[in-house]
């Protein structure tokens, strides 16, 4: 009797481990995973452990802002996690940035270094890319109708951002620019997409 009590007792305790699913290190990004809308910096951290580390990031136009950054030593895993401006430190969205040539991560199939026509058949039609070399230059400023316009299940929005490590023509250049992503010129020049954002709505 007391043999079969310590079996019992040993399955309950172990059950839990066995429940809690181990947290993602690759794979497709969604509103639920590998960060979720209810997360914060401490449950980020307690998840992810020295894999969590909190860093001065890069914004536009020079500014940094406080973030975290899951996988900081592996460049194709890393995130970066930007949090709403309250003291709870919120979760507002996820950044995948060209640190390596592609990511493990991917959002709604395309990922770092898709080019455009993998995002232009994801999206189902061809959309309006801002023009280059300027603080928001590569962004994609209109999706057109397209699935990559539409929130995600959860509710979700995605940004885009495409460059290419070399001077792009002049044609492309500059604030006021916009171009369609089956543009002759830009698919000669043939960039690919730098930057990836995944913003959760507010609450």
């Amino acid at each position: 009797m007391i043999c079969r009590s310590i079996v019992v007792v040993s399955i309950l305790l172990a059950f839990p481990a066995i429940a809690q699913p181990a947290a993602p290190t690759e794979g497709p990004v969604t509103c639920a995973s590998p960060i979720a809308p209810d997360d914060t910096a401490k449950s980020l951290m307690q998840r992810y452990g020295k894999e969590a580390v909190m860093q001065d990031l890069s914004g536009a136009e020079g500014e940094t802002y406080k973030g975290l950054v899951l996988f900081p030593k592996a460049k194709d895993q890393r995130l970066e996690v930007a949090f709403a401006e309250d003291k709870s430190k919120r979760v507002s969205g996820l950044m995948l940035h060209d640190t390596a040539r592609t990511s493990k991560w991917n959002v709604s199939g395309i990922t770092i270094g898709s080019s455009l026509s993998d995002v232009q058949k994801v999206n189902g039609r061809p959309f309006l890319v801002a023009g280059f070399e300027w603080d928001y230059g590569g962004f994609v400023t209109d999706w057109k109708g397209g699935a990559l316009g539409r929130p995600m299940q959860g509710g979700c929005t995605v940004t885009v951002r495409f460059d290419r490590n070399a001077a792009a023509p002049k044609s492309l250049l500059g604030d006021g620019v916009k171009v369609l992503s089956d543009n002759a010129t830009l698919l000669k020049w043939a960039p690919v997409v730098s930057e990836i954002g995944v913003n959760f709505p507010d609450k």
